[in-house]
């Protein structure tokens, strides 16, 4: 399965490159495939690369989706185990 996700502009480093904010950890990505990023903009990222922008509301709703699927998976988690 392949996962792609939404993560906030940091830095823009120069033309091919810029740091992103993903979940609180800063990573260097590609963002050559994408024009005019500006700090701030969210982008989704696949395996590093930046395939194209979102805006801010639609990062947040799939940010708030993949950390009810994380609670969920804990909360099975703990009902398993006991």
């Amino acid at each position: 399965m392949c996962l792609a996700i939404p993560v906030r502009i940091e830095e823009i480093i120069d033309t091919e490159s810029a740091i992103a904010d993903i979940g609180g950890v800063r990573k260097e990505i590609n963002i050559a495939l994408i024009a005019d990023l500006n700090v701030g903009d969210y982008v989704i990222m696949h395996v590093g690369y930046a395939l194209n922008k979102i805006d801010s509301e639609e990062a947040a709703r799939t940010l708030a989706l993949f950390a009810e699927l994380d609670e969920l998976e804990q909360q099975q988690a703990i009902e398993a185990s006991q």
